[in-house]
């Protein structure tokens, strides 16, 4: 090929078609923005809804002590992770059975059916009905944590995985704050607008039901696991927009012909692979992380934390909002830098920020009954540890574990991540209020200490991935596995021509 010619393929591989952009974008807005607003969905009419509980509860001549309430209320909080778990459990075998696309079409029944569930729950005066459907929606949340992310990094080129990676994040985000937005005690956050706040979930699922099937399916899956190259080309074609995918397609095939031997891996032979060994331990450390450093104690709890911080209770629901701009912006920003500065480096900063603010946190609020600032320091805390938390730790694990594992092993990957995360996340949902109670402001040094350990191992152990190829960063593992990873002399024409030097 001619110098020019090799700079307009490199340039065609590279760009961000319509296809590709909007297949993100449907995806992202009807599965992972339902995860972000069920996530903050129940704090802001948390008081109104815990009066039906009460009235429902008295209803049926028994008397609700704070502890039952407090235990029904961590219940209905915590079922949703809960969900989330058993989601994950589900991921490897429907996303191998069913396909990426087709699994995420499928899911919208736990997102339909629960949304009608929580909006007939005060007419037919049951609160049962809300924690099974917190259940079933946790499920719907499960699920696309983890195919959303697989789906967009097999669809895009290795130059936008982690900018588009970072996309379900975003929505995450989005979600959250949209549901602060109606949270406001004038819009849905009163006693008769939270059923309509808590059903609005299932609008999101109806737009992607119908329109994500006119978009492709992963390539990658068609290709490798179902063997049909002549619709992983044209799926190719679309995504990239032009018709020479040939080298795409090769790399695709190395890819293929270096785990042949391996099959499609199961999560217990995942466990027993020393050639997976560190990625394994990596997903988990940056799961457990990212979950257990508190940042879903912020979102359940949000307005009794700004509350035990000083904010005025008419304040509070205006400051969790400004909180929540600040996360979607923060996650933005990370789209934009994140194949520039590079994944090590945002999960560096985030998790040191977080661990800082934790620290200072714990401070002010043991202070602020002796000094009449402390209050604004506590929430100045909250407000970094939000933004260290949405340029690192939330966006980056997903992106990693889809970058580290290769096809056969990266369903199963994501069904361990993905359980590790939602028990991670039941347990600081479940636990949170009675940590709160019991250690009061020293609640958020345990946070600290777990941001703490997790900056230590990615320093220590996680490598830099992008704008590398899959089949290069199972290469970058493969020295500390103490393992060599052997392919076909053909990998020479997977790589990308380079534009000729200016002189």
């Amino acid at each position: 090929l001619k110098p020019n010619n090799k700079i307009k393929r490199l340039e065609m591989r590279r760009r961000l078609t319509l296809v590709l952009a909007l297949a993100t974008l449907i995806s992202a807005f009807g599965s992972s923005f339902q995860y972000g607003y069920n996530v903050a969905v129940v704090n802001s009419p948390a008081p109104d809804m815990q009066k039906f509980y009460t009235s429902v509860y008295e209803s049926r001549n028994a008397t609700v002590t704070d502890n039952v309430l407090t235990l029904l209320w961590s219940l209905t909080v915590s079922m949703y992770p809960m969900g989330g778990f058993f989601g994950s459990l589900m991921v490897a075998p429907l996303v191998n059975n069913f396909g990426r696309k087709g699994t995420l079409l499928f899911n919208n029944i736990f997102s339909i059916v629960p949304a009608i569930m929580m909006g007939i729950s005060e007419v037919v005066g049951s609160f049962e009905i809300i924690i099974v459907a917190r259940f079933l929606v946790g499920i719907c949340a499960g699920l696309s944590s983890n195919v959303v992310p697989m789906y967009l990094g097999e669809l895009a080129p290795k130059n936008l995985r982690g900018a588009v990676g970072i996309v379900p994040q975003l929505f995450i985000t989005v979600g959250i704050l949209v549901a602060q937005v109606f949270g406001i005690r004038s819009i849905l956050g009163n006693a008769e607008g939270w059923p309509i706040m808590l059903a609005l979930t299932g609008i999101p699922a109806v737009l992607e039901l119908f329109i994500l099937p006119f978009f492709p399916e992963s390539p990658r899956y068609m290709l490798i696991q179902k063997g049909d190259e002549k619709n992983a080309r044209k799926a190719l074609q679309r995504l990239r927009g032009w018709q020479d995918v040939d080298e795409e397609l090769q790399e695709m095939r190395l890819e293929e012909q270096s785990e042949q031997a391996e099959g499609q891996l199961s999560v217990f032979t995942l466990f027993t692979l020393r050639s997976l060994r560190w990625q394994l331990v990596s997903i988990i450390i940056m799961n457990m992380g990212q979950q257990l450093s508190g940042v879903n104690a912020i979102y359940y709890y949000a307005d009794s934390i700004f509350s035990s911080a000083g904010v005025k209770d008419n304040d509070v629901q205006y400051v969790t909002v400004g909180t929540g701009s600040v996360n979607v912006l923060m996650t933005l920003a990370a789209v934009f830098i994140v194949e520039t500065s590079g994944r090590k480096l945002l999960l560096l900063i985030g998790f040191g920020i977080c661990c800082a603010a934790c620290v200072i946190l714990t401070v002010a609020l043991s202070l602020q009954d002796t000094l009449q600032w402390m209050p604004y320091v506590s929430i100045a805390c909250i407000i970094i540890y939000v933004i260290g938390h949405a340029i690192g730790p939330s966006p980056i694990p997903t992106v990693v574990t889809n970058e580290i594992f290769r096809q056969s092993s990266r369903p199963a990957a994501f069904m361990v991540a993905g359980s590790v995360h939602w028990l991670s996340n039941f347990i600081v949902g479940l636990v949170f209020p009675f940590l709160e109670k019991g250690l009061g402001a020293y609640s958020f040094i345990i946070f600290a200490f777990i941001c703490l350990a997790t900056f230590i191992y990615i320093w220590v152990v996680i490598p830099e991935t992008k704008n590398t190829t899959f089949l290069e960063i199972s290469k970058l593992f493969a020295a500390r596995n103490k393992v060599e990873i052997v392919v076909e002399a053909e990998e020479q024409k997977m790589k990308e021509p380079e534009p000729p030097q200016r002189r």
